[in-house]
């Protein structure tokens, strides 16, 4: 741990966030309403921004990192640009500051196993924001297929093009949380990867057809695009014994079971509690801040599934005999 370790129970954790776009903001929100925890500020270039919060929020807000880190914080939460991550991480490392990157953890496999490398020889925590696992219904799934022998797992994940999106397609704005998601509930690493992707009417890829085998024999596959005039949100889990099907939006999961040689079987509807993931994930930072212990999702997780989505990305550019370009593949933030 980082400074955080010197904390007392009683002590408020200082906080501040670095990157206020909208999931910035939200993160200064939630934190600015936690039991245990001050805002300390947000640190942010563009003073547009700076104004909304220190507006709504009444927190300080700073132009750069260094301003706020000056201020005495025990944790930070990086919530800019993708390509600004590996910076602003090592910046907060070399401090002994605690860290909350968010998805993905780096613009490359290499700079995220240099941010992972470097926290762990600074003891400092490392959690990255994979905040889907903190969706209720997410969590429901994961408990119902404990112990179970999982045989295929079908994610989509659509929606309309989102117009804050310039920089990455699909992929890596969608499919790296189901990507994740597949390694959480399988507890097994992706070994092979079949994907499909084409660029419909944007730029980057916008239609992503992907199938994974992993090493535990799980065959999984992700639907995602930004073609669908609505969002959908929905996981297909099938074991040897039971069949899950998870709306991610509505919060509801069913579960069927008991199935009879006359094709006959039982439903249900499970328990989801309601909450919010971002809350939640947070509330999992500062624990594991306070207590020292693993985060929820470790920087060695971020880069596995990150590594995956890039192969994916390498695999069509293959396809499209595309020229490899030289250096560490970039996925711009």
């Amino acid at each position: 741990m980082g400074e955080g370790a010197m904390l007392g129970a009683q002590d408020k954790l200082r906080l501040g966030v670095v990157g206020v776009g909208v999931m910035g903001s939200n993160h200064a929100r939630v934190l600015s309403e936690m039991a245990g925890v001050e805002l300390v500020g947000v640190a942010d270039p563009d003073p547009g921004q700076r104004q909304l919060l220190t507006g709504a929020l009444r927190c300080p807000a700073y132009d750069d990192i260094e301003a706020l880190l000056q201020q005495g914080v025990d944790a930070v939460v990086i919530a800019a640009p993708t390509h600004l991550h590996h910076d602003l991480a090592m910046e907060c490392i070399s401090r002994g500051v605690d860290l909350l990157v968010e998805k993905p953890v780096a613009p490359t496999v290499e700079e995220g196993r240099a941010i992972v490398a470097a926290a762990r020889r600074a003891g400092v925590t490392l959690m990255v924001g994979h905040v889907e696992r903190f969706n209720p219904a997410v969590e429901s799934i994961k408990r119902a297929i404990k112990g179970q022998d999982i045989l295929s797992i079908a994610i989509t994940r659509v929606g309309p093009f989102p117009p804050r999106m310039s920089n990455v397609g699909v992929v890596i704005d969608l499919a790296v949380h189901d990507i994740d998601l597949i390694r959480w509930f399988t507890d097994s690493e992706i070994v092979e990867i079949q994907p499909q992707m084409s660029s419909a009417v944007a730029e980057r890829e916008d239609i992503a057809l992907l199938q994974f085998r992993t090493a535990s024999g799980v065959l999984a596959h992700i639907n995602t695009n930004w073609l669908t005039p609505f969002k959908a949100r929905t996981i297909h889990v099938a074991t040897r014994d039971k069949y899950l099907i998870g709306d991610l939006l509505t919060l509801q999961v069913t579960e069927c079971f008991g199935f009879q040689p006359d094709g006959s079987y039982s439903m249900r509807h499970l328990s989801v509690g309601y909450s919010e993931p971002l809350r939640a994930e947070l509330l999992a930072f500062v624990k594991a801040v306070r207590s020292g212990s693993t985060p929820a999702v470790t920087g060695e997780e971020a880069v596995a599934s990150l590594e995956v989505a890039i192969r994916c990305l390498d695999a069509r550019a293959g396809q499209m005999s595309v020229p490899q370009r030289k250096g560490p593949r970039r996925v711009a933030g």
